[in-house]
C-alpha cells in the first residue's frame, strides 16, 4: 500500500494531498448501516447506552452480559430505532464464556464489525487493606476479558481486513486515585493494551481505540457517589463540575465505531469535562 494518497503529488518533500475526487458525505462516514456490532457489558450503564447509540446509528446490535433480563430490554430499546437487535449471555472475567459468545454470534449472525469492551468492574480500597482477590477480579475482568474479547474477535476481523475495535479505558488509567489501586492500574493497562493493539492492527483494517470517561451516573459508580466526601472531591475534581451522562459518551463510541475513524489507531479518547486537562 502506498503511504501517499491517491491523486496526491509530492514536491519538494511537500504532499498536497486535498483530495476533491472523494465526496465528503456525512452518512458514509459516521453512518453504521450494514455493520454488525457485539456490546460486551451492554445490559447497563454506559453500555447500554452505546448499545443504542450505535442501533440509532443503523447498526445490527447483539447487546452481550450477564443478566439476560437487562440485555433483553436493551435489546428491545435498540430494536425500536428499527435495526435488528439480540442479546447474548457472557461473562467477561470467564474465558470459556467468551468464546462461546464468539461462536454463537458467528452462527447465529454472521461476522461482525465492531466490537465495544464496557464490562468492567469498579472495587475501591486502600491499597495497603486490597485483598489479592479483589486485586485479581479487577483484572480478570477489565483487563484479561478485554484482552480476551479483542484476540477471538479481532482474529476475524484482520481476516476480512476490516474491524472497529472500541475499549472502556478511564480517566483513572492515566491519573492515580487514592483507594483505588486495582481500578487505576487496571485501566491503565487497557491503555495500554488500546494503544499496542492499535499500532499492531491498523494496517491489517483493523482500529483499536477506547474512550476514557470521568465518573458518570451509572449503576457501577452509585454507592461511591452516595458518599459525600467522594462527591464532593469528584466534582471538585471535574472541571465541568459535574458527572457526565450516559448520554454523553455515545457520540465518542459511535465515532471509533465508524468509517470515519480509520486513520485513528491506539487513541484514548477522553470524554470527561476536562479531568485530564489539569
Amino acid at each position: 500500500m502506498s503511504a501517499v494518497p491517491p491523486g496526491s503529488r509530492v514536491e519538494a518533500g511537500v504532499i498536497d494531498a486535498i483530495d476533491t475526487s472523494t465526496p465528503l458525505d456525512l452518512e458514509s462516514l459516521f453512518g453504521l448501516r450494514g455493520r454488525r456490532a457485539v456490546v460486551i457489558g451492554g445490559t447497563s450503564g454506559l453500555g447500554a447506552a452505546v448499545s443504542r447509540g450505535l442501533a440509532a446509528a443503523g447498526a445490527e446490535v447483539i447487546v452481550a452480559g450477564r443478566d439476560e433480563d437487562r440485555g433483553r430490554a436493551v435489546a428491545d430499546a435498540c430494536a425500536a430505532t428499527g435495526r435488528p437487535a439480540y442479546h447474548e449471555r457472557v461473562d467477561i472475567s470467564d474465558t470459556d464464556s467468551i468464546a462461546g459468545l464468539r461462536d454463537r454470534v458467528d452462527e447465529r449472525h454472521g461476522p461482525v464489525d465492531i466490537l465495544v469492551n464496557s464490562a468492567g468492574i469498579f472495587l475501591r480500597d486502600a491499597a495497603v487493606d486490597a485483598s489479592a482477590e479483589d486485586w485479581a477480579q479487577t483484572f480478570a475482568v477489565n483487563v484479561t476479558g478485554t484482552f480476551t474479547a479483542c484476540q477471538l474477535f479481532g482474529r476475524a476481523m484482520l481476516e476480512r481486513g476490516y474491524g472497529r475495535i472500541v475499549n472502556f479505558a478511564s480517566t483513572d488509567g492515566v491519573v492515580g486515585v487514592p483507594g483505588q489501586a486495582a481500578y487505576c492500574a487496571s485501566k491503565g493497562a487497557v491503555v495500554q493494551l488500546t494503544r499496542t493493539l492499535g499500532a499492531e492492527w491498523i494496517r491489517r483494517g483493523v482500529c483499536v481505540n477506547a474512550v476514557g470517561p470521568c465518573d458518570f451516573a451509572t449503576p457501577m459508580i452509585a454507592d461511591a457517589l452516595d458518599e459525600a466526601t467522594y462527591r464532593e472531591w469528584i466534582l471538585e475534581a471535574i472541571p465541568a463540575g459535574r458527572v457526565g451522562r450516559p448520554s454523553e459518551i455515545v457520540g465518542a463510541a459511535v465515532y471509533l465505531a465508524s468509517p470515519a475513524a480509520a486513520m485513528v489507531a491506539g487513541h484514548v479518547l477522553m470524554v470527561d469535562g476536562g479531568r485530564t486537562a489539569i
